[in-house]
């Protein structure tokens, strides 16, 4: 038997007849909102407003701008310090290295995370300090080195010295920023809230993708501010911090989060009953719908060792290193499968997006970006990597596109199909501009890398809210054993993130050895190629919530 609030009420020492009358006139006001109360998930978050949602999903926005700065300017920024070809891969495999073993790691702590300002903002500010100081190593390393150090020697060692340390923090703050932003959104909105935040995040982050690639294709040199800084990169890092900066404060003030304050929930729950008024805080917070605690409820009455049987399997389950990688080794197949495919999926995207503008400079303009920097064929390399940008910028305004027309196709071909679609059209697309790579065919085709772009955004973490969804459900069916085995949304988020890691390790050790000895037309194929497999396996191996 579950102990009620009613009778819970009634186990109490009695209280005066003013205390009672005063307790009873406040359950009537309560019932309503405590009708939300769940066995496992003790508030279900009340609905939010548009206007919450959006400010939450400026995050991606001020994150893919910046991401699209990187795509566009990193590989030209390191060829143009002098990088050599056979350091290319080191850059791309030191982060994603270091999120991929660290990721769970903070995605577990977010969960256990007792931080007064919420579980989830500290990681997200951190994050983005990070990628902040990253950004100003990776654009201005050169100017930086030239005003300390004369001699023109250590003056090129230290500038791809500090160049590689900027991308490898960027790409670490930035891709690790995605899990905490996901988890946040879990956190504080109801389900058909989460469904309505994704869409929100593919939208801003197609959005901010696009004002990323436009940026970096204007040619700021002969702009005021062109002639006021140094160099047209640090145009593009002045833009790109301002951005960031603007779209962070919006997304920490947006929604608030209900600290950890307590160990487990029995000791919030008794402090909440027999204490009304000292507490009223608490009520507040369950009432406005910000309260989600990831505890169980109180048991039985008749049964009062079960409370303390569970506060001490709640200490026993604190993080440790240990018991982390037991919870990702024992995930469920279908957790696993949906990692496997989002492998795929980032697999064939980034092995397209990372050498795109490269590839428009080299096999498409036909130019040499280690020619000297005033002849001919580096101009004309220049002219295909700012073309490549118009081309990214094609990508993300379709991405927000089709971010918009998920919602509309959603109720006819389900997730299933909205998966699978996204594999299959990237697949063709990258596919026919390595066969035909003419200028305008690869424009006109850059619109399907939106439609993978959207889909990798939006539908993994769709069916990780969906599978959360169903296991709630169980839980409320199968009752008191049904607390002890949670899985926090946190380490499941990170873990999905970790693929991208995953697959940036992936294509760092073979991508890079390809490109050097066949060229970058081999990264369009090799995208082609892996997401067409991709295909197949969401087809057949992932589960579909119905």
């Amino acid at each position: 038997m579950t102990l009620t609030k009613e009778s819970f009420h009634g186990a109490l020492l009695p209280a005066s007849g003013a205390a009672k009358a005063d307790m009873d006139g406040t359950r009537e006001k309560e019932e309503a909102p405590r009708q939300a109360v769940m066995r496992t998930e003790a508030a279900v978050p009340r609905r939010r407003a548009v206007g919450r949602l959006v400010m939450h999903s400026m995050a991606m926005f001020g994150r893919e701008f910046c991401y699209a700065v990187e795509a566009a300017f990193v590989t030209p920024v390191l060829l143009s310090v002098g990088l050599p070809k056979n350091l290319y891969s080191l850059v791309w495999l030191i982060s994603p290295i270091l999120g991929f073993v660290l990721q769970p790691v903070v995605g577990s702590a977010s969960d256990h995370c007792t931080c007064s300002w919420g579980r989830r903002r500290p990681y997200i500010l951190g994050l983005g300090i990070i990628m902040l100081l990253g950004m100003a190593l990776y654009l201005n390393g050169d100017v930086m080195i030239s005003a300390f150090i004369a001699e023109r020697d250590k003056q090129r060692t230290w500038a791809i010295v500090i160049t590689m340390l900027g991308v490898v923090l960027f790409d670490f703050a930035a891709d690790f920023i995605d899990g905490p932003i996901k988890a946040y959104l879990f956190d504080v909105c109801s389900h058909q809230d989460k469904e309505k935040g994704l869409h929100y995040h593919a939208l801003f982050t197609g959005l901010g993708g696009a004002l990323g690639y436009l940026t970096g294709a204007m040619d700021w040199g002969q702009t005021i501010l062109g002639y006021t800084l140094a160099s047209e990169f640090q145009v593009i890092f002045f833009f790109s911090a301002l951005v960031l900066i603007i779209c962070l404060t919006v997304h920490l003030c947006s929604i608030p989060e209900v600290p950890l304050r307590y160990e487990n929930e029995e000791a919030k729950f008794l402090l909440e009953e027999t204490e009304p008024h000292r507490y009223h805080s608490i009520e507040e917070e369950i009432r406005n719908g910000h309260l989600k605690p990831t505890c169980m409820e109180i048991k039985a009455a008749a049964k009062p060792g079960k409370c303390a049987a569970a506060s001490r399997t709640q200490e026993k389950r604190q993080m440790t290193l240990k018991s982390l990688l037991k919870t990702l080794l024992s995930m469920p197949s279908h957790y696993r499968c949906l990692c496997v495919s989002h492998l795929f999926g980032w697999m064939a995207f980034l092995s397209n997006m990372l050498f795109f503008t490269d590839f428009m400079g080299q096999v498409v303009y036909h130019g040499n970006p280690y020619a000297p920097h005033n002849s001919t064929l580096y101009l004309t390399y220049k002219a295909g990597v700012e073309m490549g940008c118009w081309g990214l910028c094609i990508n993300a305004i379709s991405s927000s596109v089709y971010s918009y027309l998920q919602k509309v196709l959603l109720p006819y071909i389900g997730l299933k199909g909205l998966y699978f679609m996204g594999y299959l059209l990237f697949g063709l697309g990258t596919g026919l501009i390595g066969l035909f790579p003419n200028v305008y065919s690869t424009l006109a085709l850059c619109s399907l890398f939106g439609v993978m772009s959207s889909t990798l955004y939006t539908v993994p973490f769709h069916l990780i809210a969906e599978y959360h969804r169903e296991e709630e459900s169980q839980k409320l069916q199968e009752g008191e054993q049904a607390g002890e085995h949670g899985r926090g949304k946190g380490i499941d988020c990170a873990a999905l993130t970790c693929m991208v890691q995953l697959a940036q390790i992936i294509l760092g050790v073979g991508l890079g050895l390809l490109v050097s000895v066949a060229g970058s037309a081999v990264t369009v194929i090799s995208a082609s190629t892996v997401a067409l497999a991709g295909c197949c396996f969401v087809a057949f191996c992932i589960r579909y919530v119905d």
